[in-house]
């Protein structure tokens, strides 16, 4: 089974529309983990157009009722955002290469020439019993010194597979099959996440074809799908196509 984490920034994007709480962000985590979500994803940026620092705590709080659901902390490593990370200590940090003004993340990690930065951020994360998942590319050129960089997870980026899906899944989905054999063969105590543009209609076939990914991260398209469905029956789709 592939852990279904929600990412709810989009919610809190509704919330922040207004200045007022509503939706209550720890409100609709709660019902998402309820309807069926394996954990909780939020990535703050700087200037708190999602979700904000203060909520941080708050959702710690919540998972921390649940014994088997966990809470990642998605973010580029700037020493501001791994001081607050370090505060609130969450299951997992995704560590994402994405400049502030980012729209959305939208590429990986260079392995190579961040290899010294990575290395020792995760580090700090470690020492500090928090998992550590780095952003890639589905591509093997990007991954280098990964034996020195040692993260405990890698999040594949799925947009190149999410946008070629309609067209020719089976080549869509060929890099990632590529990288993910890559790592299991020279990096076998790495595991795999995976996240961007997932949806009801590919999140299947990706899953089947790579069924060693330990999680994905939804957010945008089930909200969107909530619109139609209620979030209840939307969690309960998604979580049907990762129990398989």
């Amino acid at each position: 089974m592939t852990a279904l984490s929600i990412n709810v920034n989009k919610f809190a994007l509704i919330r922040n529309a207004r200045g007022a709480d509503m939706p209550n962000l720890v409100n609709i985590s709660k019902k998402c983990i309820d309807y069926g979500a394996d954990g909780i994803t939020v990535h703050p940026r700087p200037d708190e157009r999602h979700v904000k620092y203060t909520d941080l705590h708050e959702i710690k709080d919540l998972t921390n009722d649940f014994k088997k659901i966990e809470f990642n902390i998605e973010g580029y490593p700037s020493d501001d955002f791994i001081n607050r990370v370090l505060d609130v200590l969450p299951d997992q940090v995704t560590l994402v290469p994405d400049p502030p003004e980012a729209l959305t993340s939208s590429f990986g990690w260079d392995c190579e020439k961040y290899q010294e930065f990575l290395t020792d951020v995760i580090n700090r994360f470690k020492k500090n019993n928090i998992r550590v998942s780095i952003f890639i590319n589905p591509s093997i050129k990007t991954l280098s010194n990964l034996e020195i960089i040692k993260p405990d997870r890698v999040e594949l980026y799925t947009y190149d597979y999410a946008r070629n899906y309609a067209v020719n899944k089976t080549k869509a989905l060929a890099s990632y099959i590529e990288v993910t054999e890559y790592l299991r063969k020279e990096f076998s105590q790495i595991s795999f996440n995976a996240g961007h543009d997932l949806n009801l209609d590919n999140l299947e076939y990706l899953l089947k074809n790579i069924p060693t990914i330990e999680e994905v991260s939804i957010g945008h398209a089930l909200v969107c799908d909530s619109i139609d469905l209620g979030l209840k029956q939307t969690v309960e789709k998604y979580k049907k196509i990762t129990k398989k």
